[in-house]
C-alpha cells in the first residue's frame, strides 16, 4: 500500500493558520445554514481529505525530488485551506487543481493514463469516478462530506441524530438535484433574461429568499400586532429579569400574587461600551414594588442581584441563596418582569425603561402550539431543570411559542404558494417527493421548504427564555452561545420582525448565503443510522474519515432536542422517517452519560464497547489502500501515579483508544489541527482545548511484534524527543502539548501486538497514556537542565510558590543550591526581597520600554516574562521588538521555558498564570518571523 501524502509530511502551520481564521468567518460560511456543536473547520476537513488520497511523492519519485514535489503540494495545500479561494469556484481553480492530483494518484493506482492537466476535466472526473467513496459514519454537522463532495468524490453522510441528518441533506443530497436551476418565482420569471446563470445552488437559494420573505409578511399579518411599536420607533428586544418570592416574610416581595417577587439580576448594566454606558436604577415605591429607570453617566448601585453563590432582595436587602430560588422555581413560583426595552435609532441602540402595556401584551398572549414532552430529568450541560423547567415548553415565553409556531405553520402554506410557481415555471408535475430524490415541482417545493424550516429553527436559537442580552456589544446572545443549556436569569425576547438582532430576515439570509456556497456536485447521500450500520449498508470499500464523539463532552442528542421539536412540527410532512418519533433517539447514542446509563462505570463501558463494535466494523469495511483517519478533542483530565510518579490520564482518551487498539488498528501519523476560535466562550478564562488530534490509522499487521515494558519505554523517549521538538517549534499552544503528544506515543503503543510487563500481562491503553505524560514531562526537565541558573532558580521558586511571597532562609538555600545568590536575583531584576520575604515578579510587574544592555548577562525567565508582559499589554509588535534585541538563543529558550511554566502552573491550578505562558508559546512562531526580518543582516567572512 503506497504511502498517502498525510502519512509523511503537512503544511500544517499554514492549515492550522485558515482552520483557526475560518471560526471567524460567518457570512456565507456553510456552517451559518444552522447550529451544530463542535464543528470541524472545512479547512481542516478539506485538507486531511485531499492528504489522504494524494500518494506521498517519496513513493514514486527519489528522495531529492520528492522533497521538491512534496514543497509543491504544500504550496498547494496553502490556496486550497484558504476560504476565500474556494468559496467561489467560478473565480477560484485551487479546487479544479486539487482534483487533477487526486486524479493523478488515482491513474498510478489503477495503471491508467493520467489527466494532462487541471483542464483535462472529462479525464479527472473519469478516475475521480473510481475514488473510493467518502463515509463519515458520525457525519454531525457535515464537514467532512461536503468537503468531499467539493473535491469532486462521491460523499455519503451517516449519523443516528435526525438534526444532524437534515443538515447533511441540506448540505450535501439537496443542491445537486437541483444544481444550475433558475429560481421559479415569478418576480424572477417577470425579469429572466436567456443569458441569466444561477450555477450551482443559487437560483434554489434566491427562491429561499422570495418566499422567506412571503412567509414574513405572513407571519406579520397574523401576529405583528403582538410586537408594538415605543412612540413610534420599531423595539429590537424587551429584556425580562426573572422573579421569585423574597425569602423574609416581613418583605412584601415574599407575597406571591400580589407582588411580582424579587428580581434576579445577573448584571443592572444595558450597556457597557465605551462612552455609551447605559444601566439600570431601581426604585420602590411605597407599596414596595420596584421601577427601573434607564440611567447614563456614573454606575449602577450594585453590580448584580444574583450569581453563583446566591443573590439579594432589591425590596428589602435579605440574602437570597440559590437553594432558595431552586425551591421556588420547583413550586412553581418563579416569574418575570419587564425591565428594560431596547430600541432602534439611527446611531444604534437606544434603552427605554419598561411600558407597562408591552408587558400586558407579552403576558396576555396564548400560543396555538406548545411541546408538552419533557426535558431530559437530568443530562450533561442541563441546569434548568433544577429551577423547575421540567418541558421543552418551559423555555418560551409565550408570544415567542406563539411566534415559532406560526412560522412552523407557514412553511407549508408557502410550499404550496412555491409548488405551483414551480409548475408555471416549466418544472414536471411529478409526484416523486424529494425523500426519493424527486427533481419535479413538487420536490422542488419540498426542498424550498426544507431550507425555510431551517430558517425557523435558527429562529428558536434566539427566541428561547434562555437568551440574553450582550451588554459589552449591544447585541443579542443566542441560546447555544455555548454547548449546554444553563440558567439564565434576565433574559431577552427579540422581536422576529424587527431588522436588526434575532430578527428572521436576518435567518433567512444566513441560510440563502450558505445555500449558495455549496458545491452542489456531484450528487451527496445522507441517511439515519448508527455508525456500524452506516458502514454494513451505506456503500462498498469506502475511505473513512470521521470525527466521533468525544466521551462525555458533548450530549448531542439531548441539546438537539430543542431544535428537533420546532422541525418535527415544521418538516414531519417532508421527511416523516426521519420525525417519526418525539424527540431524538438516545438509547444507542455513543455518548459517556452517567445520568442515562446508571453510573460512571455503565457510562464508560456503554461507550467502550459502542467504539469498539465501530472501529472492527471499520476495520473490516474500509478501503484497504487508504489509510482511516479520526479527529478526536478530550482534555487530559484525571491524576494517576504509577511507579510513585503523577501524571495526567483522561476516561474519555482511555476509552477511545482502548477500543481502537482492541479493534487492530495501528496509529500511523498524528497531527495537531487547530480547530477552535481562541474567544469563544469556553476558552475565555479557561485552558480549554484549540485543537483536535487528527489520528490516521491503517489496520496492524498480522504478525507485528511484542516488546517489553522497558523496550517501550526507551522507544518512546527516542521517538516522543523528536515529535516534541518538531511541535514546539511549531509553536503549538502548551494547552494541547500533553494532548498532542498522545499522538506519536500511541503510535509506538500501537504498532507492536503487546507490550509485555515482566510478569508476563500486557499492557493497558490507561498504563501507556501514563508513560507517554512520564516522557513529556522528562522532555520539558531536560529542556529546563539547559538553561541559565537564574531561570532554574526561578522555575524551582514558581513550583513551591507561584508568584506569592515565600521566605528568605528558603531562597538563600535554593540559591546556594544553583550556585547564585539571592542579591543577583534582585539585581537581574527578577524579584524582589524585603523584611525577610522573597517574591518573583508578575509579568506585569516588569519594565515597560525594556531593552538588555550590551554585553549584560539576561535570563531566559527575564525575556520571557518582558514578552509576556508586551503581549499582554502592548501586543505583538512590542514583543517582536524584545525578541529581535535578544540573542537567538535566549529567544528559543523563552519558548521552551513558556511550555514548562504552562505545565507547572496548570497541575498548580494557577489558571490565570497558564493562559499568560500559552499566550507566549502560541504567539512565539510569529514573533520570531518579524523579529528576524527586524535583526541587521551579519556579515560572515569566507574563512
Amino acid at each position: 500500500m503506497p504511502k498517502k501524502l498525510i502519512e509523511v509530511a503537512l503544511p500544517l502551520k499554514e492549515i492550522n493558520k485558515e482552520a483557526s481564521r475560518e471560526k471567524s468567518i460567518r457570512h456565507g460560511h456553510p456552517s451559518t445554514l444552522h447550529l451544530w456543536w463542535a464543528r470541524r473547520p472545512l479547512a481542516t476537513a478539506r485538507a486531511v481529505l485531499f492528504a489522504s488520497l494524494v500518494d506521498d511523492p517519496g513513493e514514486y519519485l527519489p528522495e531529492e525530488e520528492a522533497h521538491r514535489e512534496r514543497e509543491r503540494l504544500f504550496k498547494l495545500l496553502e490556496r486550497l485551506v484558504n476560504w476565500d479561494n474556494v468559496k467561489d469556484p467560478d473565480k477560484a481553480k485551487v479546487v479544479e487543481e486539487a482534483q487533477y492530483e487526486i486524479a493523478r494518484s488515482l491513474a498510478r493506482a489503477f495503471k491508467e493514463e493520467p489527466p494532462s492537466s487541471p483542464k483535462d476535466t472529462e479525464r479527472i472526473r473519469a478516475l475521480l469516478e473510481k475514488a473510493p467513496p467518502v463515509l463519515d459514519p458520525f457525519a454531525g454537522g457535515g464537514t467532512i462530506p461536503l468537503e468531499a463532495q467539493r473535491l469532486g468524490l462521491k460523499a455519503y453522510a451517516s449519523d443516528l441524530n435526525p438534526v444532524a441528518v437534515l443538515i447533511n441533506k441540506a448540505l450535501i443530497e439537496i443542491p445537486p438535484l437541483f444544481a444550475d436551476q433558475p429560481p421559479v418565482n415569478p418576480s424572477y420569471r417577470a425579469k429572466a433574461q436567456p443569458t441569466d446563470r444561477f450555477p450551482r445552488a443559487k437560483g434554489l437559494a434566491e427562491d429561499v429568499r422570495y418566499y422567506g420573505k412571503l412567509l414574513l409578511e405572513k407571519a406579520r399579518e397574523k401576529i405583528g400586532h403582538l410586537y408594538p411599536t415605543l412612540e413610534g420607533k420599531t423595539v429590537i428586544a424587551w429584556l425580562w429579569a426573572r422573579t421569585v418570592p423574597c425569602p423574609n416574610p416581613a418583605c412584601p416581595a415574599a407575597r406571591h400574587g400580589e407582588h411580582p417577587g424579587a428580581p434576579l439580576l445577573a448584571s443592572l448594566w444595558l450597556s457597557q461600551k465605551k462612552g455609551k454606558e447605559v444601566y439600570l436604577l431601581p426604585e420602590k415605591d411605597e407599596s414596595g414594588r420596584l421601577h427601573f429607570s434607564v440611567e447614563t453617566g456614573g454606575e449602577p448601585p450594585l453590580e448584580r442581584t444574583i450569581g453563583r453563590r446566591g443573590g439579594v432582595c432589591l425590596v428589602c436587602g435579605s440574602p437570597i441563596t440559590l437553594d432558595h430560588v431552586r425551591r421556588e422555581g420547583q413550586a412553581g413560583r418563579m416569574g418575570a418582569i419587564l425591565v428594560a426595552v431596547v430600541v432602534e435609532e439611527e446611531e444604534g441602540r437606544e434603552y427605554w425603561p419598561s411600558k407597562h402595556e408591552h408587558e400586558v401584551i407579552a403576558l396576555s398572549v396564548q400560543p396555538h402550539f406548545a411541546p408538552e414532552v419533557e426535558l431530559p430529568r437530568k443530562a450533561l450541560g442541563f441546569r434548568i431543570q433544577e429551577y423547575g423547567m421540567k418541558k421543552w415548553r418551559q423555555l418560551f415565553t409565550s408570544r415567542q411559542l406563539l411566534a415559532l409556531g406560526t412560522f412552523s405553520n407557514l412553511v407549508n402554506e408557502v410550499r404550496e404558494v412555491c409548488y405551483r410557481d414551480a409548475l408555471a415555471a416549466g418544472l414536471p408535475d411529478d409526484p416523486t417527493p424529494l425523500t426519493e430524490r424527486g427533481r419535479g415541482a413538487r420536490a422542488y417545493a419540498e426542498a424550498v421548504g426544507v431550507y425555510l424550516g431551517l430558517a425557523v429553527s435558527r429562529l428558536a436559537d434566539y427566541s428561547s427564555a434562555l437568551c440574553s442580552w450582550h451588554n459589552s456589544r449591544d447585541t443579542l446572545r443566542n441560546t447555544f452561545a455555548r454547548q449546554a443549556l444553563p440558567m439564565v436569569w434576565d433574559f431577552a425576547e427579540a422581536n422576529p420582525f424587527s431588522d436588526s438582532t434575532g430578527n428572521f430576515g436576518n435567518m433567512l439570509e444566513w441560510v440563502a448565503l450558505a445555500l449558495e456556497a455549496l458545491p452542489a456536485n456531484p450528487q451527496g447521500h445522507a441517511r439515519q443510522g448508527n455508525a456500524t450500520e452506516s458502514v454494513n449498508g451505506l456503500v462498498q470499500a469506502p475511505l473513512i474519515c470521521t470525527d466521533p464523539p468525544y466521551y462525555d463532552n458533548v450530549p448531542y442528542a439531548d441539546l438537539s432536542d430543542f431544535f428537533y421539536i420546532w422541525l418535527r412540527k415544521t418538516l414531519q410532512s417532508i421527511y416523516p422517517d426521519l420525525f417519526r418519533t418525539l424527540l431524538t433517539p438516545k438509547a444507542e447514542e455513543l455518548v459517556a452519560d452517567p445520568y442515562r446509563y446508571g453510573g460512571r462505570e455503565e457510562a464508560k463501558r456503554h461507550f467502550e464497547e459502542g467504539m469498539r463494535r465501530v472501529f472492527q466494523n471499520l476495520r473490516a469495511k474500509a478501503h484497504p489502500d487508504y489509510p482511516l483517519t479520526l479527529y478526536y478533542a478530550f482534555k487530559q483530565q484525571e491524576e494517576d501515579g504509577h511507579e510513585g510518579e503523577s501524571a495526567l490520564t483522561s476516561t474519555g482518551w482511555e476509552t477511545f483508544l482502548q477500543a481502537l487498539v482492541d479493534s487492530g488498528f495501528q496509529i500511523t501519523a498524528t497531527w495537531p489541527m487547530r480547530t477552535e476560535l481562541g474567544n469563544r466562550p469556553r476558552g475565555q478564562g479557561s485552558n480549554a482545548l484549540a485543537s483536535s488530534i487528527v489520528l490516521v490509522c491503517r489496520p496492524r499487521p498480522q504478525d507485528a511484534p511484542t516488546i517489553t515494558r522497558d523496550e517501550f519505554r526507551r522507544i518512546l523517549r527516542r521517538e516522543l524527543s523528536w515529535a516534541l521538538k518538531e511541535l514546539t517549534r511549531s509553536s503549538i499552544p502548551p494547552v494541547d502539548l500533553a494532548q498532542s503528544a498522545i499522538g506519536p506515543g500511541m503510535a509506538v503503543f500501537s504498532r507492536h501486538r503487546a507490550v509485555r510487563e515482566p510478569d508476563g500481562r500486557a499492557l493497558s491503553v490507561r498504563e501507556a497514556l501514563a508513560l507517554i505524560n512520564q516522557a513529556l514531562d522528562e522532555f520539558l526537565a531536560e529542556e529546563e537542565a539547559e538553561m541559565d541558573p537564574l531561570t532554574r532558580f526561578a522555575l524551582s521558586w514558581y513550583q513551591q510558590y507561584g508568584y506569592q511571597e515565600g521566605p528568605y532562609g528558603d531562597a538563600e538555600t535554593l540559591a546556594k543550591a544553583k550556585n547564585i545568590p539571592v542579591a543577583a536575583l534582585e539585581e537581574a531584576g527578577i524579584l524582589r526581597a524585603k523584611a525577610g520575604r522573597v517574591k518573583l515578579l508578575r509579568p506585569e510587574d516588569y519594565p515597560r520600554d525594556w531593552a538588555p544592555e550590551e554585553g549584560s548577562e539576561v535570563s531566559v525567565w527575564r525575556v520571557a516574562h518582558q514578552l509576556i508582559r508586551a503581549l499582554k499589554e502592548e501586543g505583538e509588535g512590542a514583543a517582536t521588538r524584545i525578541l529581535a534585541g535578544v540573542a537567538p538563543h535566549l529567544a528559543d529558550s523563552s519558548r521552551a521555558l513558556a511550555y514548562r511554566l504552562f505545565q507547572i502552573a496548570e497541575r498548580q491550578g494557577h489558571a490565570e498564570d497558564a493562559q499568560d505562558f500559552n499566550l507566549l508559546a502560541e504567539s512565539y512562531s510569529r514573533l520570531a518571523e518579524d523579529a528576524a526580518r527586524r535583526r541587521p543582516a551579519v556579515q560572515e567572512g569566507l574563512f
